[in-house]
């Protein structure tokens, strides 16, 4: 089989000012994906698209005091207690008001790893980078398709803009300085945007001002902003309150929507949470409640609140006893530690792995201490807990600096992207990592690969 992509090419490649201060492996060969794996990937599209119409509705249920189940009188305001948690009022009103209720994000990327048992879904990301980049990788090792993922963006895109003429729309890719190292491709997007029709600019959130009931870019009037930070550095974001009140006027699309209920990994923990098995029963179709349930690890919410003498907590097994608070699992077995703690979200670490921590890979003295941190700093961030399921080591050509191709054994990261149209998601394009076999947290490292999946 000739590769897809040769060495000198991958060096020419690399200068490229999309891949500017980005050091990684190349592979003359995309990742393949076997037809079951495929098939999964697609299903999963649409059990996500259920499963956040769930938790918009789980939400809502939830601060409006209403049974979250049809035919018994079951109320549950601490979901909402925890959602809310450490954001600010203005933005829980926002994520409340009827302008954006049952707004979804354009973009869905799920973290996927493969497993002896199956692929797992660590996380899910509303705002997720990688899409230009991606898109360009796919282009480079020359896959063809019939709709590209430029091609799901634009359209999707264009169906958020309907009420403003769709194609005659003027729209910006704002991106925050907190996430500016994904600006070159942004700007490759909008490039390739802007050759399909759209009229789509990249800016800094901040270059945007307000007149009267108007959102401008270098005096133009914007209609859609494509929201390319994340909502904790709402205080770096000096109109983002302003754009809020545009959102609910009807005078502005901000997409992914303002609402910190899609960026919180607490969902996962819900989707296990014992008191509302029958909620997800009911709003989530047998196939995608099966889907969901073999893919989310079991995930638990660090909460710190006392809790009765003689109950105990929802949580994993200690020298096989249930726990009655949190911090008895500092005194867990290294096997028992099997364990992966991380920021929910809404918190400059609860993106990339800067918050997580996984047990069984620190000592007893450094989980003791990422539990206690956990338990004092809540509710910002609030952490969760998920079982920790080693992913399958692989074998996968890659280029040496020579220019020899080696097989090297190392772990996959799967990331489908889905774009949100004509009420379905769509699965165009896949970003593969893969690192090596003894790196437990998979990402974009120097040492591992970035190629797409096919």
């Amino acid at each position: 089989m000739s590769p897809n992509l040769s060495a000198q090419r991958a060096k020419q490649i690399q200068d490229q000012e999309l891949f500017a201060g980005k050091t990684w492996k190349w592979s003359p060969y995309p990742w393949p994906l076997i037809d079951s794996a495929r098939e999964w990937i697609e299903d999963l599209g649409q059990a996500a698209l259920s499963f956040y119409r769930a938790v918009d509705l789980l939400y809502r249920k939830s601060w409006t005091g209403q049974s979250i189940l049809r035919n018994q009188d079951f109320q549950v305001p601490w979901v909402a207690e925890y959602y809310d948690a450490g954001k600010p009022e203005w933005l829980i009103q926002h994520m409340r008001s009827d302008a954006v209720r049952t707004s979804l994000p354009l973009v869905l990327r799920p973290d996927l790893l493969p497993t002896q048992d199956g692929i797992i879904l660590t996380e899910w990301d509303a705002v997720p980078g990688g899409i230009g980049l991606t898109a360009n990788l796919e282009e480079v090792y020359e896959i063809s398709r019939d709709q590209t993922m430029v091609d799901a963006f634009a359209t999707a895109l264009l169906e958020a803009a309907q009420d403003f003429g769709g194609i005659d729309a003027s729209m910006v890719i704002a991106v925050s300085e907190e996430a500016d190292t994904y600006l070159p491709e942004m700007k490759w997007l909008s490039t390739e945007l802007c050759k399909k029709g759209l009229s789509v600019e990249v800016c800094n959130p901040n270059e945007l001002v307000i007149q009267g009931n108007a959102l401008l870019h270098n005096g133009k009037q914007i209609q859609v902003v494509y929201r390319f930070w994340e909502l904790f550095d709402y205080e770096n974001i000096k109109l983002i309150q302003d754009m809020a009140g545009l959102v609910e006027s009807g005078s502005l699309v901000v997409t992914p929507p303002m609402k910190p209920v899609h960026e919180e990994k607490l969902s996962l923990a819900l989707f296990h949470h014992p008191r509302l098995t029958s909620f997800w029963a009911e709003f989530l179709s047998k196939k995608d409640r099966q889907i969901l349930s073999a893919a989310i690890p079991q995930t638990w919410i660090i909460d710190p609140s006392p809790i009765p003498a003689g109950a105990y907590l929802d949580g994993p097994f200690v020298k096989e006893k249930p726990l009655t608070d949190w911090m008895s699992l500092s005194r867990a077995s290294k096997k028992e530690r099997s364990l992966v703690l991380k920021a929910s979200g809404f918190h400059e670490t609860a993106w990339g792995a800067r918050s997580v921590v996984i047990g069984d890979d620190v000592s007893a003295d450094d989980w003791a201490q990422a539990l206690s941190d956990a338990l004092t700093n809540y509710p910002q961030p609030l952490y969760v807990l998920q079982q920790y399921r080693k992913p399958r080591a692989f074998e996968h050509d890659i280029f040496q600096e020579n220019g020899k191709i080696v097989k090297e054994r190392g772990r996959v990261r799967l990331s489908p992207y889905y774009f949100f149209h004509k009420n379905s998601m769509h699965w165009h394009g896949t970003l593969a990592a893969f690192c090596p076999a003894d790196k437990k947290i998979i990402h974009g490292m120097k040492d591992g690969s970035l190629f797409p999946a096919v």
